[in-house]
């Protein structure tokens, strides 16, 4: 369920189908730069009802999903 909707909302942002996102896509390749990742963070914490705070770099989207995943135990 958290890639469904991290790779959702990537997708909304970049503007491609969510089938595009896999879990070892990178931030870079997809053309998220730091200040995307700033509002991708915001709208994730909206979505999921849950306080992001980065605190690790995160290169793919795996990366993400795992990182959140962790916040949600």
């Amino acid at each position: 369920m958290v890639f469904e909707t991290v790779a959702r909302i990537i997708a909304e942002r970049i503007e491609c189908d969510p089938s595009e996102i896999k879990n070892d896509s990178t931030f870079r390749d997809l053309g998220i730069d730091s200040l995307d990742t700033v509002d991708l963070m915001m709208s994730l914490e909206d979505e999921l009802g849950i306080e992001l705070e980065l605190d690790q770099k995160l290169e793919t989207v795996g990366d993400l999903v795992e990182f959140i995943e962790n916040k949600q135990e």
